[in-house]
C-alpha cells in the first residue's frame, strides 16, 4: 500500500525546500518520488517545437519520498504512516502519533 498519496498534504523534511508544506500533485510510483505543488521548482531549457517557443520554463521536480512527511489532517502534525487492516477487510492508513486512521484524499 501507497502511505503517500495524490492529494495528501506533506512536509518537506530534507534539502534546499526543508520546512515547506504542500499538496502532492503526482505520485511515481516506480521511481519513489512525488512532485509537490509549488515546490522545488527548477529552469529547464526547452528546444523549439511545433507548436511552442524555445526558452527556460519553471517546472516542478519531483522529490524522494523518504524526504517528506504526510501531515495528519486529524492532528496536524507531521507523522509517520501505519497500514493496518480496515472495518471493510481493505487496509487502511493511520497516523503513528494520534493512532486516528487517515482517510482516502479527495482527488
Amino acid at each position: 500500500m501507497r502511505k503517500i498519496r495524490t492529494g495528501d498534504e506533506v512536509l518537506v523534511t530534507a534539502g534546499r525546500n526543508k520546512g515547506q508544506r504542500g499538496v502532492v500533485r503526482q505520485n511515481l510510483i516506480d521511481r519513489d518520488r512525488v512532485v509537490i505543488e509549488g515546490i522545488n521548482i527548477v529552469k529547464k531549457h526547452i528546444k523549439r517545437g511545433r507548436a511552442r517557443q524555445a526558452g527556460i520554463v519553471e517546472v516542478e521536480a519531483p522529490l524522494a519520498v523518504s524526504n517528506v512527511r504526510l501531515i495528519c489532517p486529524k492532528c496536524g502534525e507531521p507523522t509517520r504512516v501505519g497500514v493496518r487492516p480496515g472495518p471493510e477487510g481493505r487496509n487502511e492508513r493511520y497516523c503513528k502519533k494520534c493512532e486516528q486512521s487517515i482517510p482516502r484524499p479527495e482527488e
